[in-house]
């Protein structure tokens, strides 16, 4: 895995401290990895889509704004356990402030502008079982492989391979059915032998995809097997 990825993300957000253009840039993007998980974090606890698309925006305008990543370390681990800590607190907090308000304290409500989702991710309604923490990494997961996803088909666009790519992506996120190899070399004229190794291809670069999506997040890069395997226990849950 190159080095230089991990001075690209997480490491990079303690340049956002000192006001500076490329650490704002990377905790933007690191904001926008996590925000569907946030979302559906909240939208378990509050259990109200609107409200919890209002509060999600609200804290992330609040981290943006540096407010909340003052304490932010990535010496200390993993991105998204400071998030979850974070928007704990921040909820907390809102809490305390509507209690005051309710007895008389005047603090103002959530006022906010931006166009914002329309609906909470499908995954979020779905999970009534789990719990929140469990909701959150749910759709962690589901993003990074989201994300992954879109790194890999930005590579095959570059080299060409959107047709190859598009025929063989259920075989890569587990979803085909006994046939579907065969049909897909029908369709791009490829040998079922041309196929498997096509597959295991994508796969394997699925994979790193998904690793260096994760890397990024993290302080430690011997820490990346262990998240793909957290990855995979929040998916099974």
């Amino acid at each position: 895995m190159p080095a230089d990825f991990y001075t690209t993300r997480w490491t990079r957000v303690n340049l956002a401290k000192a006001d500076s253009e490329d650490g704002r840039r990377a905790l933007a993007d690191l904001c926008d990895a996590y925000y569907e998980p946030v979302v559906a974090y909240l939208g378990s606890v509050l259990r109200d889509a609107d409200t919890a698309r209002e509060m999600s925006h609200a804290f992330f305008a609040d981290v943006l704004e540096g407010g909340a990543i003052g304490a932010a370390d990535p010496e200390r681990g993993r991105f998204r356990f400071y998030l979850l800590g974070a928007v704990k607190h921040f909820l907390s907090h809102h809490r305390e402030a509507a209690l005051r308000q309710k007895r008389g304290g005047g603090v103002a409500t959530l006022s906010l502008d931006a166009d914002l989702p329309d609906t909470l991710p499908l995954e979020v309604t779905a999970s009534d079982r789990l719990s929140p923490d469990a909701v959150y990494d749910r759709q962690w997961a589901i993003t990074v492989l989201a994300r992954a996803m879109g790194a890999l088909t930005a590579e095959c666009e570059a080299g060409g391979k959107v047709a190859l790519l598009e025929a063989l992506r259920p075989s890569l996120l587990g979803e085909a059915e006994h046939g579907d190899q065969s049909a897909a070399a029908a369709e791009l004229g490829m040998s079922a032998a041309a196929v498997k190794v096509a597959v295991h291809r994508l796969r394997q670069r699925f994979r790193q995809c998904v690793k260096e999506e994760i890397a990024g997040t993290l302080s430690d890069p011997g820490a990346v097997e262990d998240e793909m395997r957290s990855l995979f226990l929040a998916l099974g849950g």
